[in-house]
């Protein structure tokens, strides 16, 4: 079966930006290109005129002119192109399914509700089972300039807890031949915040900073062992998560952060971290689902 990355574009300069973006990432790793454009006949139950025939007509020229834009500039790429009739989020999950990755487009405006598909862009990130990559208007083409650029990852809990979240921001620093900035934020605890057990080690070891240390460097030897060609710096920070990553990315090409998958949740949830850095971070964004 051939490895696809999925990409979803409206004609707005915020797809625009995705689909150059997911082009150079599935050359870049080897990938099957699928871009998507979500479609579906919906008539409005207001006293407005509607030409069901020109708008599918205009739902295949957005999908025509995006795969001309990205054969011509990248003429050796595997690409697939489709008019999906469904609404956007049913359609961008289920063409995703078996995915590396979904691409989406934000508008720029810096908040989550900017995304290509408008509101729909939480609810994607939220139910997707790959990751999801967010790419700003703007940031296209002209991130191209940033391809050298590190990856940052945020990490957190234990060696399990991370590993998807590092599994893939190891394969883009590798993929990339960059430096890979691993970040770690943690706060001072409640007195209950703690077990007794963690409050020990972390006394044995002098306090909890040399604990999140030893927590983070856990987490990233398997990692370190199976892609020793990567240069991982690994970073602990006192603080607040989203902070410190949006800090050490100020410069990344790719920031990677993960999102907790729950089997029961009432709406659509991507996590506090994944939300702040959504909102402000100047790179693109990949949020990746783990348990």
């Amino acid at each position: 079966m051939k490895r696809t990355l999925v990409v979803g574009v409206d004609g707005s300069p915020g797809s625009r930006a995705a689909a150059d973006w997911a082009a150079r990432e599935a050359e870049r790793r080897n990938l099957h290109l699928h871009v998507v454009h979500a479609w579906l006949w919906q008539p409005l139950a207001v006293p407005v005129v509607q030409d069901r025939g020109a708008e599918a007509r205009r739902a295949q020229e957005i999908l025509e002119e995006t795969e001309a834009e990205l054969t011509r500039r990248h003429p050796r790429l595997a690409l697939t192109a489709e008019v999906v009739p469904d609404v956007p989020v049913p359609a961008l999950l289920r063409s995703a399914k078996e995915a590396e990755m979904l691409v989406l487009g934000s508008r720029g405006y810096g908040a989550v509700a900017g995304f290509l598909l408008g509101s729909y862009g939480q609810q994607l990130i939220a139910a997707a089972e790959c990751p999801v990559v967010s790419v700003r208007a703007g940031q296209g083409r002209a991130v191209s300039a940033a391809d050298g650029a590190e990856v940052v990852v945020g990490q957190q809990g234990g060696v399990e807890e991370s590993a998807e979240v590092l599994r893939f921001a190891f394969e883009e620093a590798a993929a990339r031949r960059v430096p890979l900035r691993v970040v770690r934020a943690w706060s001072l605890p409640p007195v209950y915040g703690y077990s007794p057990g963690s409050l020990g080690i972390a006394d044995r070891l002098g306090g909890l900073q040399p604990y999140e240390k030893a927590a983070l460097e856990q987490a990233l030897e398997p990692w370190r062992s199976r892609y020793p060609e990567v240069e991982a710096v690994a970073r602990v920070e006192q603080g607040s998560a989203g902070h410190a990553l949006l800090a050490a990315a100020s410069d990344a090409g790719l920031l990677v952060v993960g999102r907790r998958v729950r089997d029961a949740v009432l709406g659509s949830r991507i996590g506090s971290v994944a939300h702040a850095v959504l909102h402000h971070a100047a790179c693109p964004v990949a949020v990746v689902p783990h348990r």
